[in-house]
């Protein structure tokens, strides 16, 4: 149902949105070494009160046709909203330690969910943008947060200057499709492009440009350049952030367009995200290899799991989409997983990244160890754990599509992968102990722990999580 105007269908952004300005208004006027936890906390109650929200919210279109609520939203939103409350919970030891435990922080992850909350809900161009920009200003700020090292400050330089060349890509395609269609709203565009008229050269460039823009936010070849270094560069609570719930929006996003107004239009623009979803691919597994920093390591593996995702893009029917927001889910879990044993590696208080420094864990932390090479089989997608679930969904409806070539890629990258994941493993249970870590912060071995059993035991929830995927796939298919 379409109502010009209904402040309930966005309820949880505007809860959400409030909740920020007041987090912020009180850590001005809190003490500097108390404002940190407190905003913590008051940011990960409004995540949770968010989600609520999010599961009660009505189903509708509103604001004149540019924001949607529907169970494809709800599974979007929900994956960010945890994804952002896992990274919050554990930032708070991790920014203590490294001295940067000031109150904007969790403000700044807040208003950037914000603004995937709005990608997912988008019914319109101008929303997509609005949204997309508001949750990559945010992300701008945190890669630099920890001014004082220049890392970090290289990696927010890096991630502006080229987010900005993505975002002006994204314009021109937005202008173009207007230009070409007449209309930026999602349901004029799938009417426009659904007669039998010839489509304009002009409006498939249009459409191209638009995905380049998006595929930039997924970190994608040709378009990841960023990913290595402001992985490596900004603080590892941020890429915590960075690399779960902006990639779960950024992917929604482009789901939601490509399968819905574009999706007439599939056969102009399926063998570009054909080629795109191998060269992202084959550039993950292949430049993964040689690395022997930790983050390093985990953003070509983000670039390999995004080009995994992708397949289900291409596939463009509603079990590839159903496989997509299955991996989505297993990939979000796995990845705030590895980056809270990432934080957990520090010695005489300092934070470690190479990956020899995990040599011998499983004699000095053996559970960290446990947990570590959990994550690294469900990511090289060995069953039963999660990784290998939603492998197996989006490389089944590849075959079932006949596209043939992205699976045996997909299976054949996958072996590869299970090279330089194995490789940590064997650096953690092989090599010569290492001295032990110092004693980590409860926060971040809960967090690694629960995420580490959602990994192992996914099959006990993947009957719920394919359900929901599949409601929220049916949505775009109408």
């Amino acid at each position: 149902m379409t109502v010009p105007f209904n402040w309930s269908l966005a309820l949880p952004e505007i809860v959400l949105s409030v909740c920020g300005l007041l987090i912020l208004v009180i850590g001005v006027f809190q003490r500097k070494n108390a404002s940190g936890l407190l905003c913590t906390g008051l940011a990960v109650a409004a995540f949770v009160a968010t989600a609520v929200l999010v599961l009660g919210a009505p189903s509708g279109v509103g604001y004149r046709g540019t924001f949607v609520s529907d169970d494809f939203a709800r599974f979007a939103k929900l994956l960010a909203l945890t994804g952002a409350a896992l990274s919050v919970i554990l930032s708070l030891d991790y920014n203590g330690r490294q001295k940067v435990d000031r109150f904007e922080f969790p403000v700044l992850i807040l208003f950037s969910t914000v603004g995937t909350m709005l990608m997912a809900s988008s019914e319109n161009l101008m929303t997509l943008y609005v949204g997309l920009e508001l949750q990559s200003l945010a992300i701008y700020i945190l890669c630099a947060f920890a001014r004082d090292e220049v890392t970090s400050s290289e990696a927010g330089l890096k991630y502006f200057v080229l987010g900005s060349l993505a975002s002006g890509l994204l314009l021109y395609g937005i202008s173009l499709v207007y230009g070409f269609a007449g209309t930026m709203e999602y349901g004029g565009l799938r009417a426009a492009l659904s007669d039998n008229a010839p489509v304009p050269a002009g409006l498939v460039i249009g459409i191209v440009f638009v995905f380049v823009g998006l595929a930039f936010k997924l970190s994608a070849a040709p378009f990841h350049m960023w990913t290595p270094d402001v992985y490596q560069g900004a603080p590892t609570s941020v890429t915590a952030f960075m690399a779960g719930a902006p990639k779960v929006a950024a992917f929604a996003l482009l789901l939601r367009i490509m399968a819905g107004p574009f999706g007439h239009l599939a056969p102009q623009w399926q063998m570009l995200v054909e080629l795109v979803a191998i060269c992202t691919m084959i550039l993950g597994a292949l430049a993964a290899i040689p690395q022997t920093n930790i983050k390093r390591l985990m953003a070509y593996s983000s670039i390999g799991h995004m080009g995994y995702a992708m397949i289900g893009v291409a596939v463009g029917t509603e079990a590839g989409v159903r496989g997509t927001l299955v991996y989505l889910a297993t990939y979000l879990f796995m990845t705030v997983g590895v980056f809270a044993c990432i934080m957990a590696m520090r010695r005489n208080g300092r934070p470690l990244d190479r990956i020899s420094d995990l040599s011998g864990l499983s004699r000095t932390h053996p559970l960290l160890a446990l947990t570590m090479g959990i994550f690294m089989f469900s990511m090289a997608g060995v069953p039963p754990f999660s990784g290998f679930f939603g492998k197996l969904m989006v490389f089944a409806a590849a075959v079932q599509s006949g596209l043939w070539t992205l699976a045996v890629i997909g299976v054949v990258t996958s072996m590869i992968g299970l090279y330089y994941y194995w490789r940590v493993v064997k650096v953690m249970y092989f090599d010569a102990p290492e001295p032990a870590f110092d004693r980590g912060a409860r926060p971040v071995g809960a967090v690694a722990g629960a995420m580490g059993l959602v990994t192992a035991l996914f099959l006990l929830v993947l009957g719920p999580v394919t359900g929901a995927a599949q409601a929220a796939a049916a949505v775009l298919f109408r």
